[in-house]
C-alpha cells in the first residue's frame, strides 16, 4: 500500500503515460519491488507470528513511538523539521493518514484468525473500490475493460471468501474492508496530496497510528470488555509486559517499515508504474510460500482461483487506467 504504511500497495499511482525510462533501470526497479514485496510478507509472517504475545493496539502504539520521533529526527537533521510538520498535520494529509489506519487496523485484526493468502488476496481487492470511486466521486471516465475487471475482481473475492458456505469466515471481511479505505486513501492522495512530501505523509500516517494504538487501549482499559478479552486477547486485551525479544521485535518492524518505504520508492522512480504495479502482486507468491512453510497452511483450489481472479483484475486495472487510449 501505501509506501510507509507497511502493506502492499495493490496498485500504482497514475502515471504519466509519457514518461520514458531506461530499459536499464527496469531491472533495478524489478530487483526493488521483488525485495519490497518479500520484505513486506516478512513483516506480517512476523505480525502473524507474535499476535499471541502482543495486543494489537499495544503494537500500534509501541511502534509510533519508535518511528515518529525518529521521522522528526531525521526532518530536523536536514533543516525542515517546521515545514515537514506544518505539511504533515495538514487537513488532507490527516484525512489520508486515518483511511490508512483503518486499512493497517482493519488488516493485522484479521491477520492472527485468516491465511496470510486469504488476507492479502483480500487487501488486494483495493483496484476494484479505487475504480469505483474515482468513477462516482472524482468523474473518471472508467472504460469497459474497466468494468469489466470491476466485475472480474468482485467475483474473485465471492469465491475468495465463499459467502454462506462452511469455510467462509467473518474475519476475511476485515481485509476487505480494509481495502476499501485503501481506495478512500488512494483518491485522497491523488486528488490531495499529490505535491505533499513523502517525510511528511510518512509522519503524519506514523502519528496516527500511533494516536490509534493508544486510543484502542485506552479505551479498552476503560471499558473492561472481559468476556471480548478472553475470547479475542489480541485485539481486545490487555498490553502484555514487554521482554526483551519483544522490544527486538519491535524495533525490527520500526526498521522494515522505513525499508519498505525506500524499496518501493526507488522501484516506482526506477521503472514504469504498471510495470512495477503489476510485479507488486509477487507479494501473493510470497505469503503463499510463507503459509506453506511456517503455517503449514496449504491454500485450496478455491483461495488459488480467487487469487488469480483478484489479481487478474488489478492488472487489468492498472493497464486501462494507464493507457493514454482508455
Amino acid at each position: 500500500m501505501s509506501a510507509l504504511c507497511g502493506l502492499p500497495c495493490p496498485v500504482a499511482p497514475y502515471p504519466e503515460p509519457m514518461t520514458q525510462y531506461p530499459h536499464s533501470s527496469h531491472r533495478h526497479g524489478v530487483i526493488l519491488i521483488l525485495g519490497a514485496a518479500l520484505v513486506i510478507s516478512t513483516q506480517d509472517v512476523v505480525i502473524k507470528l507474535f499476535s499471541a504475545d502482543m495486543t494489537l493496539g499495544q503494537i500500534f502504539a509501541l511502534r509510533g513511538m519508535m518511528v515518529v520521533p525518529a521521522l522528526v529526527l531525521y526532518a530536523m537533521l536536514r533543516g525542515i523539521a517546521v515545514q515537514t510538520l506544518r505539511q504533515a498535520f495538514g487537513l488532507w494529509p490527516m484525512l489520508r493518514a486515518a483511511c490508512i489506519t483503518t486499512t493497517f487496523m482493519a488488516f493485522y485484526a484479521a491477520l492472527p484468525f485468516i491465511s496470510l493468502s486469504t488476507a492479502g488476496a483480500a487487501n488486494y481487492s483495493a483496484p476494484i473500490f479505487i475504480t469505483l470511486i474515482s468513477a462516482y466521486v472524482l468523474g473518471r471516465p472508467v472504460s469497459a475493460y474497466g468494468w469489466g475487471a470491476v466485475l472480474l475482481g468482485f467475483a474473485g473475492v465471492f469465491v475468495l471468501l465463499r459467502p454462506g458456505s462452511d469455510a467462509f469466515s467473518a474475519w476475511t471481511l476485515l481485509p476487505v474492508m480494509g481495502a476499501c479505505f485503501y481506495a478512500l486513501a488512494h483518491i485522497v492522495t491523488n486528488a490531495k496530496c499529490g505535491t505533499t512530501p513523502l517525510l511528511a505523509l510518512a509522519l503524519s500516517q506514523s502519528f496516527v497510528m500511533m494516536l490509534a494504538g493508544l486510543g484502542l487501549s485506552f479505551a479498552l482499559v476503560l471499558t473492561h470488555p472481559t468476556e471480548m478479552a478472553r475470547a479475542t486477547p489480541y485485539i481486545f486485551g490487555a498490553w502484555s509486559d514487554m521482554t526483551p525479544t519483544l522490544w527486538l521485535v519491535l524495533a525490527g518492524l520500526s526498521g522494515i517499515s522505513i525499508l519498505i518505504a525506500v524499496l518501493l520508492a526507488g522501484a516506482y522512480q526506477a521503472g514504469p508504474p504498471v510495470m512495477i504495479g503489476t510485479l507488486e502482486y509477487s507479494y501473493l507468491i510470497f505469503v503463499v510460500l510463507w503459509d506453506i512453510a511456517v503455517f503449514n497452511l496449504i491454500p485450496d483450489t478455491f483461495t488459488l482461483c480467487g487469487m488469480a481472479m483478484i489479481v487478474a483484475a488489478g492488472v487489468l486495472v492498472m493497464r486501462t487506467t494507464s493507457s493514454p487510449s482508455q
